[in-house]
């Protein structure tokens, strides 16, 4: 799969094969630059290619080559990790940071994005799941709905904020990757800080209130409103988990939205 862009980019092959569920990667060189050779396996990575070209590198990594599927990108280097800043007593600070690089991404640009998929889309499998398990969906589901129907704020969204997808490109400083190409209120780019399942601590509620103070003050949103977003993308992530079906998962996203539904009744 990556041989005929080897060709035509002229690309030097710099490391093993990265095999994900959505995409397919190689570490290349490219004009004596590392890059990272990425070829979508699904919709969702072939649109945010297009996203990723949209941004020209300001606040996410430059595409120095695009073509159907794959997409040849700035590759990072940087030692630092987000998730071990989160893991070993700097989680604030990481907080901070996927903050600041949300702003540089939802930031005005001159040219429209063509075709952005918008958040009505994106949340339609949450209200079918609620009518099927109920509980705490039914109440992130109305939750979800009462915002989609009055947006704030919209913006071109990134639309998977999290520890993992803000990588350290050293002197270009932490950018972003993997997009999913979604227009709506900037609100919900922030709600994935408090729902990755890779960090263990997301579903301690000390933890949680700690992060809703740093979040909502670094990206200048209301406490409520974030709650909201976090009960409704948690129940939505919830929502794709029972789908899979991955229980172990659906409960940990399950148990987020709980703490946000409990932080608003409060």
């Amino acid at each position: 799969m990556f041989a005929p862009y080897l060709d035509r980019w002229s690309l030097i092959s710099d490391g093993e094969p990265i095999i994900t569920h959505s995409s397919r990667l190689l570490p290349v060189l490219w004009q004596d630059r590392p890059a990272m050779l990425k070829v979508a396996a699904d919709i969702d990575e072939r649109y945010g290619a297009l996203l990723m070209q949209w941004w020209e590198g300001d606040g996410a990594a430059h595409v120095y080559a695009h073509e159907g599927d794959a997409v040849l990108l700035e590759r990072a280097l940087g030692k630092r990790s987000l998730l071990s800043m989160a893991m070993d007593g700097e989680d604030d600070e990481a907080s901070r940071i996927l903050c600041r690089t949300a702003a540089r991404l939802h930031a005005p640009r001159q040219k429209p994005l063509p075709n952005p998929i918008p958040l009505t889309r994106w949340f339609r499998d949450l209200e079918p799941a609620a009518g099927r398990y109920g509980g705490t969906l039914t109440d992130c589901s109305a939750i979800a709905n009462a915002l989609l129907a009055d947006p704030r704020e919209p913006v071109v969204l990134h639309g998977d904020i999290h520890h993992g997808n803000i990588l350290d490109f050293e002197a270009r400083g932490w950018l972003a990757i993997d997009p999913k190409r979604l227009h709506g209120e900037r609100g919900f780019d922030f709600a994935n800080i408090f729902a990755n399942e890779e960090l263990p601590v997301i579903t301690d509620p000390a933890r949680f209130r700690r992060q809703l103070a740093v979040v909502s003050r670094e990206a200048r949103l209301e406490p409520n409103r974030l709650l909201r977003w976090i009960a409704a993308y948690s129940g939505l992530s919830a929502a794709w988990f029972l789908g899979d079906p991955n229980i172990q998962q659906a409960e940990t996203a399950l148990t987020v939205a709980r703490i946000a539904l409990s932080e608003l009744a409060a």
